[in-house]
């Protein structure tokens, strides 16, 4: 099985640089130029952030853009909501984000969206971790208890779990810890002892690899941009480029995760920079309410 995993494609109503010079539709389409030779995919995996402003007409053109992507290889084109999505808008367009159709759907009271679909013998499961108006995310339980009753029946070489709020953070980034995902030790207990062989996230623009209950997690950078951590502790500064992760599985050595970066002639250079005051001020604003900013 071979995932190409994009996230953060922050994707607005109309065309053209965003508040940071950013061509958001350019940026997707020149990383997905770029995976055109990649041999053997079996599906495309979006986790998240695919709209920045909850526009339709945002999930349109990722559907448009990617899709054509995806139809050009005839393989299944998958999406999960952010925290910059808008659940309606995402449904409208993308539907429960398995544009060929889950196997099975979650139906749960508040529009969470989360699916799985069987691709070449193996199940990619996405999850919901969006909450309204917040940059943190959370899994509730329901979907927790959809996940179990998922695993129940074991899909034929393994299972991939992907939603946006890594469960997982780098140690000492405090804007990480406040606002990824809340409950990372109900997933872990969820996932604990079943056939699941990778988790896929985004949510933090770069790429990084950990362990959740003996189960690799991968987070690749965003189509967006790319945060980078060589920038004074407690800032933030990220730079232009666009980055995608291959996902390889089944394999002597899987799960084997590889990072890609487009050629861009902006590559590197900063598209934004924030003060430690105001990191604070985004972490008291859209972490949870007994968030430090400071811890």
């Amino acid at each position: 099985m071979r995932i190409l995993h994009l996230s953060d494609t922050h994707l607005t109503r109309a065309p053209g640089p965003n508040a940071t010079g950013v061509d958001t539709r350019e940026s997707l389409r020149r990383i997905l130029h770029e995976c055109a030779e990649l041999p053997d995919l079996d599906a495309v995996v979006v986790t998240g952030d695919i709209a920045d402003d909850g526009s339709r007409e945002a999930y349109t053109a990722a559907r448009e853009l990617a899709g054509a992507f995806a139809r050009q290889r005839a393989i299944p084109l998958i999406f999960t909501t952010g925290n910059h999505d808008d659940r309606t808008a995402f449904a409208d367009i993308l539907s429960s984000g398995h544009l060929d159709g889950p196997d099975i759907r979650l139906v749960e009271a508040g529009g969470s969206l989360a699916a799985a679909t069987t691709v070449a013998g193996w199940r990619i499961i996405t999850l919901d971790s969006l909450v309204p108006g917040k940059g943190y995310g959370h899994l509730s339980a329901a979907q927790l208890t959809w996940l179990r009753e998922v695993f129940a029946e074991p899909a034929p070489h393994g299972s991939v779990v992907a939603f946006h709020h890594p469960p997982v953070a780098v140690p000492g980034v405090a804007v990480q810890h406040a606002l990824g995902l809340r409950n990372p030790s109900d997933l872990a207990e969820a996932i604990r002892g079943s056939d699941v062989r990778i988790v896929l996230c985004g949510h933090f623009h770069l790429q990084l690899s950990a362990m959740l209950a003996g189960v690799p997690v991968w987070v690749t950078p965003g189509v967006v941009n790319r945060i980078d951590l060589t920038a004074t502790p407690g800032t933030e500064r990220a730079v232009k480029g666009a980055s995608a992760s291959l996902i390889d599985l089944g394999g002597p050595h899987s799960p084997v995760c590889h990072t890609l970066h487009a050629r861009d002639p902006q590559l590197g250079d900063t598209a934004y920079e924030l003060t430690a005051e105001a990191l604070s001020a985004v972490i008291t604003k859209l972490g949870p309410a007994d968030e430090d900013p400071g811890s």
